[in-house]
């Protein structure tokens, strides 16, 4: 017979060993969740200037892992540009002066980063004749003639979308379902093309993962069939995909790759072919 007491420790022994499955089971837990949470903080130090707190590791391969938070990022930012664009709205009770604040809180939360790599995208792509010579522009802190016609061009159509929008009690859905969409677009890019840079934001931010690129996709896919509907959530979605394409066929041709420029410019691009998709659906309702 086996003794009582050695029957006991057998008992302690297992429990112990639970205990410690248990402790560990709850410590991967708790770093799976710190992970998620530091993949949305990195990301939006990464796509705003949004003050958050200091996020130090940039490296490429945690830059990748985070694109599934960019649509999330895009949702937050448009949500704090709506809020004095509403309050002046309530005051004045005019949608060009709404849709004039929008834009110019986006510029202002985002650094005006997008704006500034379709500028630069524009006066390479449209000044440079060999690949370096394109390069070199796009590095150019000054601005040419192209990027100039660019800007003028995107925030026109920017404005006129959201103005169409206020005009239909549509705006600040415009603006939530282009924030998350577009920014789920540019990972896509980044998967697709290689760096045409050895150094630079597009080689820095790695290569991101097929899961991790579509769950940004299924969360976009998501917050606009909640806001808008399924209609205008293929509308938006068709938009943001024919805008990729353009943007990585002419990326392609123009350097062979992408760069930092290139994904600011998928960015603003995929925001604009999403809301016309989204005016072109919406605005017969």
């Amino acid at each position: 017979m086996v003794p009582e007491d050695h029957n006991q420790n057998e008992t302690n022994m297992q429990s112990a060993d639970e205990l410690q499955d248990a402790s560990k089971g709850s410590a991967a837990m708790t770093n799976s969740n710190m992970s998620v949470m530091l993949d949305f903080w990195r990301a939006m130090v990464l796509l705003s200037r949004v003050p958050v707190f200091q996020v130090d590791d940039f490296r490429p391969a945690v830059i990748a892992r985070s694109v599934w938070s960019w649509p999330l990022v895009g949702l937050v930012l448009a949500g704090l540009a709506l809020l004095p664009a509403m309050l002046v709205h309530s005051l004045t009770e005019n949608t060009m002066i709404f849709a004039i604040i929008v834009v110019a809180f986006m510029v202002l939360l985002t650094g005006a980063m997008h704006e500034d790599g379709m500028a630069d995208c524009a006066d390479g792509f449209g000044g440079g004749v060999e690949r370096s010579r394109k390069l070199e522009i796009m590095r150019d802190s000054q601005i040419g003639t192209y990027g100039v016609v660019a800007l003028i061009l995107c925030l026109s159509l920017r404005l006129t979308l959201l103005y169409t929008a206020a005009n239909i009690g549509q705006a600040a859905i415009l603006l939530l379902c282009t924030a998350v969409m577009s920014r789920a677009a540019m990972p896509v890019v980044m998967r697709v093309l290689p760096p045409a840079r050895d150094n630079g934001l597009g080689k820095g931010a790695g290569r991101p993962g097929l899961l991790l690129m579509a769950i940004g996709f299924v969360i976009a896919i998501a917050v606009v069939w909640a806001l808008a509907g399924i209609v205008a959530t293929l509308a938006v979605l068709l938009g943001a995909v024919i805008a990729i394409c353009l943007v990585v066929l002419i990326a392609k041709r123009q350097i062979g790759g992408q760069t930092g420029d290139v994904l600011g410019a998928t960015q603003l691009s995929a925001e604009l072919f999403a809301g016309i998709g989204f005016i072109a659906v919406m605005g017969g309702i």
